[in-house]
């Protein structure tokens, strides 16, 4: 369906970058500010699945070349 255009080390940070913002949700449940950390979705899903459609938009990838 979509092509994969995040890389390895760039689908890492995205999962931990995700992780971390989702984690100020459940470490904070009385701030105002709580519902803005589900941004960190984001993130997450676009590491976890390999696709971003930014990427696909601008026409970037960070994968490795592929060697016919």
């Amino acid at each position: 369906m979509f092509t994969t255009n995040v890389g390895g080390i760039d689908r890492a940070i995205r999962i931990i970058a995700g992780l971390a913002i989702l984690s100020l949700f459940f470490l904070y449940p009385d701030a105002s500010w709580r519902y803005f950390t589900l941004i960190g979705l984001v993130p997450l899903i676009t590491g976890a699945v390999g696709t971003c459609p930014l990427y696909s938009m601008l026409g970037m990838s960070t994968c490795p070349a592929k060697r016919a």
